[in-house]
């Protein structure tokens, strides 16, 4: 929306009283939460770039976060790119399939993908007894460097696939047809028509892929395999919870929150609007698809994607229906773990809809009945506030923070809860955005009309328009919530366990069948809670 559309929308509709009143106390609560453990950090973190640089171990640290992120974003983009252009050049049986199935990555619980990588992948995985078998040794190679790679390409390999398959189908129809009438193929059909497409979006999607691998604690706690592959939100927690590192800790989580900010800063400099993928009925034809060479570089492609992807999730499904899944259920640390997750997830996704709604509620009147889309937006961004200071870093600062007022571990139910409802806003945030703008630019004046003000406005105005958004965000916020690792990590304990902490002590103790049994529940519970909750949450009048 154009600052000049804002400026005539706050011409024709009315200034709610008290419209700053909801957004204040939302952005009082993300001001308190975010810069009282900076300052926290600030004050017990000592002289951390000196610091840092003199231990020979920190600065390995430091050096191994960014490695890590860099060769798997670099991985991930590298092997993208020929699954994309197969994608967009081949029509298969299964194909939809196939995308629906990459689609899964985004929503996944970390904790339970790396369950399937080690079925796999493990000593005891399918890969490693079929290639004994076969008469060679594979050795280890799931912890480590490697495993962490692997972890990383499982997840962002199908998402930059699909990023990189939307850039292409956005080329028109009419550079194809062009290109077929200048005859070109291979190399110059490359160069002229689909790079030109692809670099625009390599950036963007680079620096996600970049952010996303900088900040993944759960993969590098469950794969580094020890101080050689330590990054610097793993090495935060060993110094909090192992050797009661305060000011170690502190140094820690402020450089990860420099390095951070300026991954993220590359980020945004480098974002583009996402492209849009063309409506040709059954694709478009292009010159090269029916070459030998293009048939056996997609079959390649696609043969990689589908060794590296589907194993892990049909080891998922098939390690949990083992013969003693019954006596694993019965465990009663798997039950207590289930109720803490539910009851942790329920509260963390209903505090981060809360939250949301109070925010774009203050927003949209500032946007269009003020007529101020700059000031709307900054409010907005104050809840991505946990995207620049992520969980690690935000639960040193608490817990440096009310260490000396509290026992921590004796709040840690509240502690994790908020936390990952921290984590889930920014998403809960980009669901309910556009519905909540739209009500106000469809019905704002025929709501005027009709005196609908307060409960009345939000009975048959607000909810039947948000009810499918609303859905949406709190079962993202739910999944997210659920297969959290790093909050109950800092703030857990022996008596507060939930399914993805069981499931990494259980994987960590190598008890591989109790481990099935609790990563094939959690798989369950985050499918049933998505699709009840939208099913709940869905309406006719959704839509209107």
């Amino acid at each position: 929306m154009t600052p000049a559309t804002s400026r005539s929308l706050a011409l024709r509709f009315p200034v709610a009283r008290l419209w700053w009143g909801p957004g204040a106390l939302a952005l009082g609560v993300l001001v308190l939460l975010g810069l009282g453990p900076l300052l926290a950090l600030l004050l017990n973190g000592g002289e951390a770039p000196a610091a840092l640089w003199q231990d020979p171990y920190l600065r390995h640290v430091v050096r191994f976060s960014l490695l890590q992120a860099g060769l798997s974003m670099l991985l991930s983009v590298l092997l993208a790119l020929p699954v994309a252009r197969a994608l967009h050049r081949r029509r298969f049986p299964g194909r939809q399939l196939l995308l629906q199935l990459f689609g899964i990555s985004l929503v996944l619980p970390v904790i339970i993908a790396l369950f399937g990588l080690v079925a796999v992948h493990g000593q005891q995985g399918w890969l490693p007894q079929l290639l004994r078998a076969c008469g060679w040794q594979p050795g280890s190679y799931l912890y480590g460097l490697s495993g962490i790679l692997l972890a990383h390409l499982f997840f962002n390999l199908p998402l930059a696939a699909r990023w990189l398959l939307f850039a292409l189908e956005a080329i028109p129809e009419s550079q194809w047809r062009l290109a077929r009438q200048l005859g070109l193929r291979g190399w110059s059909l490359w160069r002229i028509v689909e790079w030109p497409a692809l670099r625009p979006q390599l950036p963007a999607l680079a620096s996600l892929i970049f952010l996303l691998c900088f900040s993944s604690f759960t993969t590098v706690m469950a794969l580094g395999g020890g101080p050689a592959a330590t990054t610097l939100e793993v090495a935060v927690y060993q110094a909090l919870r192992f050797d009661f590192d305060l000011a170690t800790a502190a140094q820690l989580a402020l450089w990860h929150l420099l390095l951070g900010a300026l991954a993220l800063l590359w980020h945004h400099q480098s974002q583009l609007p996402p492209p849009r993928a063309s409506r040709t009925p059954g694709g478009v034809w292009r010159p090269d698809r029916h070459t030998l060479g293009g048939r056996l570089m997609d079959g390649a492609a696609l043969l990689l994607a589908l060794l590296l992807f589907v194993p892990p999730l049909l080891a998922i499904v098939s390690s949990g229906l083992h013969p003693g899944l019954w006596q694993a259920l019965l465990m009663p640390a798997l039950w207590r773990a289930l109720a803490t997750s539910l009851q942790i997830g329920a509260g963390a996704a209903s505090l981060a809809v809360l939250l949301s709604l109070l925010l774009l509620f203050s927003s949209r009147h500032l946007r269009l009945r003020l007529g101020h889309p700059q000031l709307a937006q900054l409010l907005e961004s104050s809840g991505s506030l946990i995207l620049l200071v992520p969980t690690a870093v935000l639960s040193t600062g608490l817990f440096i923070l009310l260490r000396p007022y509290a026992n921590l571990f004796g709040l840690g139910f509240w502690l994790v809860m908020l936390l990952n409802a921290l984590a889930s806003l920014p998403y809960t945030l980009r669901c309910l955005q556009p519905a909540l703008q739209q009500a106000v630019l469809r019905y704002e004046r025929l709501a005027v009309s009709l005196g609908l003000q307060g409960w009345a406005r939000w009975r048959y105005l607000e909810w039947p328009l948000l009810r499918q958004a609303l859905g949406r965000a709190l079962a993202l916020a739910l999944i997210f919530s659920l297969g959290d690792l790093g909050a109950v990590a800092m703030f857990g304990s022996a008596e507060l366990q939930t399914l993805p902490w069981l499931l990494f002590q259980q994987l960590g103790s190598y008890h591989l069948s109790q481990a099935a049994a609790t990563a094939l529940l959690l798989l369950l519970l985050c499918v049933g809670l998505l699709s009840l909750v939208e099913w709940l949450f869905g309406g006719r009048d959704a839509d209107l």
